[in-house]
């Protein structure tokens, strides 16, 4: 009897032990996720800014109409005699030690180039100027929906989200192979942005494209996008390639060029995000998408839309392409629901939530038996809804955080029933972690991010907690605490779960919540103290926006920017976003980023400067 007792006592114990694990598991991915959808919904906002600089900024103003035509525009002629002197101006040197290409393309030159990015090696500009302009003529050929069969390879494997993380897709080739006649593949958008291998990815992905143009086959993510490219910073990751800015004019052409779905044997969609109610195959097929626009930018009712009227400019073309389309971007950007219907997505800012009933119609009305989708992390690298006929798939893994989740991908044979593949791409230390380590770690990271939106947004939160304070004792209750946070973040978290983590101190079983604002960080910067307490928590708070305007005023990729040329666009967008700067608060900021005088602005330095650490101890 002692020895069962006991079994019954380990098993208990082994059971509240998961479950608190599990608790903690979905706390930060809670976290995780909505500050990664708050971003996005900052970035439309940023999407909506740059719409109201091209159709709003009149011609009166002079001064800012030039100013924004060259920010954000330039003709075509432009472009192309920028590409062809890049061409002419990069040489292949004999020095060169790294893998050289010859067009048109062979297996062997996929293999030499994979070798050389696992031995950390780069491919010379001229190589990828060559090989990008290659991809661009191909991708402009193909249709808007890819149909291909099992008819004619073994299997078909579809690979989800990569982000840049290139050691998922080097684990994906060396478990299930590469691409050959025998082996096809989808990659379903969102390749770049985020990890920090995305110029390789794309090199890969382009190579096997040429090589087998009829086993390889792309579709277009959201991130596919040449604004949402600046926000993540993939010019940074260009800096180092001498010839990064006609990369950037390649990456506008070949994005709008990528096939927008496949649909296999006639009975399989794969599309980036998803559907809507008003989404139509016949419709998407004849879609002018190589002269699409950003793939976030939306009317007020969610569509692209076709501006009948071109804006009073001359013959310059906004960066993003020559015309919006009448289609809906929720094949982009849409993620599917439990609840019927369908619904604005708000937490992403674009596309919307579809549910089982606009599923199983949609299939129907196309005569398909399921769809797989990307677009969502998921724990397990994969996941199944709407009664097996939405299947989502995702192939970074540990995306948030080292082990924050598994990477997947799917293999479909000629009866079409998937078999998902499990991986987890992790190096060195992080194979020897207990589970419990690996949750703390994850833990580690998503407090820290969350500290930052709280440092961000600390003006507010001393006012939602005043709120609750009547007799201004700088104590509040616990329950209140957690309601203000809510006000202010709108995060939908868990805040008194998450107390704990949060606030490792109780005075007398409330909160000291001007204590805990002071303790949670300051900023790296002591040539900012001068400036007002909540312009600097505005400037943290628009810190990705101040980096994609920065991003896109620096157009030779510098990394240096003009004052008076910052100033400016940083006035226009304050006004814009309704935040409370003044015209003398806004020239404190340019001048203080302007750190040796010389009237530039080195942003690297600006943005380090603006790194949340731990408060030192008193």
């Amino acid at each position: 009897l002692g020895t069962i007792q006991s079994a019954v006592l380990i098993q208990r114990w082994y059971r509240r032990y998961v479950a608190r694990l599990e608790m903690r598991r979905r706390c930060t991915w809670r976290i995780f996720q909505s500050i990664e959808y708050a971003g996005e919904h900052d970035h439309m906002k940023l999407n909506h800014f740059f719409d109201y600089l091209i159709e709003n900024v009149t011609p009166q103003n002079t001064k800012d109409r030039e100013f924004i035509n060259r920010i954000l525009s330039e003709s075509d002629t432009t472009r192309q005699v920028k590409l062809e002197k890049s061409m002419e101006s990069t040489a292949v040197p004999a020095s060169y030690k790294g893998p050289r290409l010859g067009f048109p393309l062979t297996p062997d030159d996929a293999v030499n180039v994979l070798e050389a990015f696992r031995k950390n090696q780069q491919l010379h500009p001229y190589y990828v100027l060559k090989l990008f302009q290659e991809v661009e003529q191909h991708l402009s050929h193909l249709p808007n929906i890819n149909r291909i069969s099992t008819c004619y390879s073994e299997e078909i494997t579809v690979c989800g989200d990569l982000h840049g993380q290139i050691f998922d897709l080097f684990h994906i080739f060396y478990k299930n192979g590469l691409p050959s006649p025998q082996k096809l593949y989808v990659f379903n958008g969102d390749f770049v942005d985020r990890g920090t291998h995305s110029i390789e990815i794309l090199i890969i992905i382009f190579i096997f494209l040429l090589i087998y143009p009829k086993e390889v086959h792309l579709n277009r993510g959201n991130h596919e996008d040449y604004m949402i490219n600046f926000r993540y910073g993939i010019q940074n990751i260009c800096r180092s390639i001498e010839v990064h800015n006609s990369l950037f004019l390649f990456y506008l052409n070949i994005f709008s060029s990528i096939p927008l779905a496949t649909v296999i044997d006639r009975k399989v969609l794969i599309v980036h995000g998803g559907i809507s109610d008003k989404t139509d195959l016949e419709r998407l097929a004849k879609v002018e998408r190589c002269k699409s626009g950003p793939c976030a930018r939306t009317s007020p009712r969610g569509c692209f839309y076709q501006l009948t009227k071109a804006p009073q400019r001359q013959s310059p073309q906004p960066l993003w392409g020559k015309a919006w389309l009448p289609v809906s971007p929720h094949i982009l950007w849409s993620d599917p629901d439990p609840k019927p219907g369908c619904t604005e997505n708000e937490e992403r800012g674009g596309g919307c939530y579809f549910g089982p009933d606009v599923t199983d119609t949609f299939l129907q009305k196309h005569r398909l038996q399921f769809i797989i989708r990307s677009h969502e992390c998921k724990p397990e690298g994969y996941e199944v809804d709407h009664n097996r006929k939405v299947i989502t798939i995702f192939s970074a893994s540990n995306y948030y955080a080292p082990g924050s989740n598994r990477g997947a991908y799917i293999k479909l044979g000629p009866d079409l029933i998937p078999h998902f593949v499990q991986f987890q791409a992790t190096k060195g230390v992080s194979r020897q972690l207990s589970i419990t380590q690996r949750t703390s770690r994850v833990e580690e990271s998503a407090y820290q991010i969350l500290k930052e939106q709280l440092f961000a947004h600390r003006s507010e939160l001393i006012a939602a907690f005043r709120g609750y304070d009547k007799r201004n004792t700088g104590l509040i209750s616990v329950n209140d605490w957690a309601k203000a946070i809510e006000s202010v973040l709108q995060l939908g978290l868990p805040w008194r779960m998450l107390r704990p983590h949060l606030i490792l101190q109780l005075t007398n079983g409330r909160v000291d919540y001007r204590a805990w604002l002071k303790d949670i960080g300051f900023l790296h910067a002591c040539f900012f103290q001068r400036l007002q307490s909540s312009l600097l928590e505005s400037i943290y708070r628009n810190l990705s926006n101040l980096e994609t305007i920065f991003s896109l005023i620096d157009t030779d990729c510098s990394g240096f920017i003009c004052l008076e040329e910052f100033h400016q666009m940083w006035k226009l967008f304050s006004a814009h976003m309704n935040i409370d700067i003044s015209d003398e608060n806004i020239r404190d900021l340019a001048r203080s980023m302007d750190f040796n005088k010389d009237g530039k602005i080195d942003f690297n330095e600006f943005l380090e400067a603006f790194r949340l650490v731990k408060q030192p101890p008193s």
